[in-house]
């Protein structure tokens, strides 16, 4: 990071909190703090899978019934009950996302059938550099649907996925302590201790250990994970959050089987395409992050938010590629190597009014953004140099190939973003309407070092929100909303431009959206939703030029989603969802003609997860996850057969500080592939597995 983007981020910082200390103190309205500032009080007691809280989807104190938009929340009480601790694993349970492999060594998704390696958020703040995510310091995890410019920014063409911290808890004590081990022989510790120092002032440390293993021939990895959180409450109307989060993630890089006769290859589901010696991914993170809430009064309130991360990424893989015979598979490779660092500033000001009968909250913000990418590619290279792929025989192991290593790609790229944006929300009574837009502009300069190429695009977009929402009565709402966002034509990680990207308008996505929300009772919520999400100016090969693309392509989703949450029944908690998508090009380009269905996209997806608590202490859990057949890529070439799997658990609370836990992963031993990238990178799900675990908390 260069010393004038430091300099800038520590005065504004420096700024802000001094503005929010020095004003003076009013009567505080607890709900001016809501916005992702909740201090959750641990008491033993479970919350169950129903949240209310929707201030995510925007940045004030709303809740989720009055939110014009689809939101999937997964509580910490579905993680633990499901034995979760990485997101991708609890992201299966989500309608509406799908996962794709990311390439063996970083969270994918697909969310209403758009592509994502960036749209993931730390208390909404963007964290999108490529790598496995951990949850052993989230409180909650949020999944909002459709476009989600005015909140996020650029991107969140198909939603956004925000992870909620744990964050130090003034005026109480409490341990936590945890331990599973599965079938394979893969395990995890974690702990989590929240202490007082003074009055107003706690400290909280999470941390966790993890080794990996799986069915997969020499899959194997290791993840240390280390987050101290401090909260200082510093008077009656202002409080000071301060975090740290360090990941390290060791892992062998495993891009699944091939394709053959247009299905995932058959009988070689533990095989390992590559070298284990050398397929291997290092990763590092460091996150810190500094918060000041204050309340000016009952009615207006500021936040201010600096974050700094640093994303030190190796890896390297041998893959397997196109050509696969009954006999035979290709494999060709590369390593990459990246190192990022992201400098955010955000600021908002909220107020609460009224102009009669009408109520008012009024949002006004603004966020920059610097960050600083340098970024390698080599390619590997066989029989002697002279060709970019091998053929090598079918076995149950795979003898790995003899190859040497040439520079590819390297480079350099520098983006600083400003925003700011502005929402009104306004209270009728029975009528509620959500306005809002953001401005963006965006600056990004790019050096490719081997190919002797600087570029540079500058964008500037308005990105508009409008909601309204009838509420026939206090727990029913009936919602319509329209929203827009855009991607520059840069690729999620804005690595290296070339002529082609760096002249291309951006993308844009338009999300159309109508749905019903019902708190059926405090601890019960459903939702559902039809809407549409159109996707235009996408890259699209040029088959007059090879290597060139034109930005012709345009594609559309229409689906439905409808999803059920929390104590259905006395002692009986579930969280079922159900998501039909269907998702094709509409306008014909030179790859692909008007009609062809998105990669990955399933027509259909259920899912559900139940827990029921049979006595005080016992209790026994249940889940489904069924997908319809897709295509692994625009090929539309290779198809992912439709599977449902199906988990079981058992609860054992041996006092009231010892529980004991069993969870069984796909329990009928289903034979399923469950994500891919592209036609030959197809991953085999884990046969039946068990794990036990144990948790302490005093």
């Amino acid at each position: 990071m260069n010393s004038v983007s430091f300099r800038r981020a520590a005065l504004l910082a420096t700024s802000l909190s001094a503005i929010a200390i020095a004003l003076p103190a009013h009567a505080t309205d607890d709900a001016q703090r809501d916005y992702l500032g909740t201090e959750i009080v641990v008491t033993g007691e479970r919350d169950g899978y129903a949240e209310t809280d929707g201030s995510t989807a925007t940045k004030t104190a709303t809740p989720l019934i009055d939110v014009p938009q689809a939101v999937s929340i997964i509580t910490a009480d579905q993680m633990e009950d499901q034995g979760v601790t990485q997101l991708n694993d609890a992201l299966r349970f989500v309608p509406g996302v799908s996962l794709e492999t990311g390439e063996g060594h970083r969270d994918e998704v697909f969310i209403r059938g758009q592509e994502t390696t960036a749209d993931f958020y730390l208390d909404g703040l963007r964290d999108d550099a490529q790598y496995y995510r951990s949850l052993y310091n989230v409180e909650r995890v949020e999944v909002l649907k459709g476009a989600n410019a005015l909140i996020f920014g650029r991107g969140a063409g198909g939603g956004a996925i925000n992870r909620v911290s744990k964050t130090a808890q003034t005026g109480t004590s409490f341990v936590g302590a945890a331990a599973e081990i599965d079938t394979f022989g893969a395990f995890a510790l974690s702990g989590d201790v929240n202490t007082p120092l003074s009055e107003g002032v706690a400290l909280r440390i999470n941390g966790t250990y993890e080794e990996f293993d799986s069915h997969r021939d020499f899959y194997e990895g290791r993840f240390f994970g280390f987050s101290p959180t401090l909260t200082i409450n510093a008077g009656p109307d202002t409080r000071l959050t301060a975090s740290y989060t360090y990941d390290d993630d060791e892992r062998v890089v495993d891009r699944g089987v091939p394709s053959f006769n247009g299905q995932p290859l058959q009988g070689y589901d533990e095989t390992f395409f590559g070298d284990p010696d050398y397929n291997l991914s290092d990763v590092e993170v460091h996150i810190a992050r500094l918060r000041v809430d204050h309340d000016f009064s009952s009615a207006l309130a500021f936040n201010a938010s600096l974050q700094y991360a640093d994303y030190d990424k190796f890896y390297a893989n041998l893959v397997p590629g196109g050509g696969t015979t009954a006999t035979t598979a290709t494999l060709s490779g590369y390593e990459s190597g990246t190192d990022r660092e992201n400098l955010i500033g955000q600021a908002n000001l909220i107020g609460t009014f009224e102009t009669g009968a009408i109520g008012h909250t009024l949002l006004v913000g603004a966020e920059f953004t610097t960050s600083e990418t340098d970024s390698i590619r080599d390619r590997a290279r066989f029989n002697g140099g002279a060709d970019t792929s091998i053929t090598v025989p079918l076995a149950d192991v795979i003898a790995p190939p003899a190859f040497i290593l040439e520079p590819q790609r390297a480079g350099t790229s520098d983006l600083n973003t400003f925003s700011f944006y502005v929402q009104e929300q306004m209270d009728l009574g029975v009528v509620q309407l959500i306005g809002g837009v953001r401005y963006d502009e965006f600056d990004l300069t790019s050096s490719d070092i081997i190919g002797a190429f600087d570029a540079e695009r500058k964008d500037s977009r308005w990105s508009p929100r409008l909601g309204v929402v009838v509420k026939p009565v206090e727990h029913v709402s009936i919602y319509a909303s329209w929203s827009e966002t855009f991607l520059p034509q840069s690729g999620d990680q804005f690595t290296v431009l070339n002529a082609t990207s760096a002249s291309l308008e951006p993308e844009t996505f338009e999300n159309l959206e109508a749905g019903v929300k019902w708190s059926i009772q405090p601890e019960l919520f459903l939702t559902a939703a039809i809407f549409r999400l159109t996707r235009d100016n996408t890259q699209a090969p040029d088959s007059a030029n090879p290597g060139l693309v034109v930005a012709l392509g345009e594609s559309q989703v229409d689906g439905f989603e409808i999803g059920l949450a929390g104590e259905l029944a006395p002692n009986l908690n579930v969280s079922l969802g159900y998501a039909y998508l269907d998702g094709e090009i509409t306008q014909t380009t030179t790859s692909a003609v008007a009609g062809t269905p998105l990669q990955q996209v399933p027509e259909h997806h259920v899912t559900a997860w139940a827990r029921y608590d049979v006595t005080e202490r016992f209790g026994i859990g249940a889940g489904v996850v069924h997908m319809s057949d897709q295509f692994a890529s625009s090929s539309t070439n290779v198809v992912l057969p439709s599977y449902t799997r199906v988990d079981a658990a058992l609860y054992f609370d041996v006092s009231e500080q010892v529980s004991l836990q069993l969870n069984v992963e796909n329990l009928f031993d289903e034979e399923y592939y469950p994500s891919a990238h592209g036609d030959n990178n197809i991953q085999p799900a884990e046969p039946l597995n068990a794990s036990i675990g144990a948790r302490l908390r005093f």
